[in-house]
């Protein structure tokens, strides 16, 4: 589906000088410029993980409470 926007003539020279070459098409830049934004490799059950731990009240202060106990050198030494 082809769709017509409007942009200011400020953006559109902007578009202009990020052409590769002057037959590309503003599809194909503005393409190219969102996806280098998009992340890659990205592991969802990984991330949702993160999110689950740093959203966790107390585990962030078990976590700041053992990194501040190994600072002071209480820790144990698996062998």
């Amino acid at each position: 589906m082809v769709t017509t926007i409007q942009i200011e003539e400020g953006l559109k020279s902007k578009l202009d000088k990020l052409k590769i070459h002057h037959r590309e098409t503003y599809n194909e830049v503005i393409t190219r410029i969102v996806g280098s934004f998009l992340p890659r490799n990205v592991d969802v059950e990984s991330l949702t993980e993160t999110i689950e731990v740093l959203s966790n009240p107390e585990t962030m202060r078990d976590i700041a409470e053992a990194l501040e106990d190994y600072k002071r050198g209480k820790f144990v030494e698996l062998k």
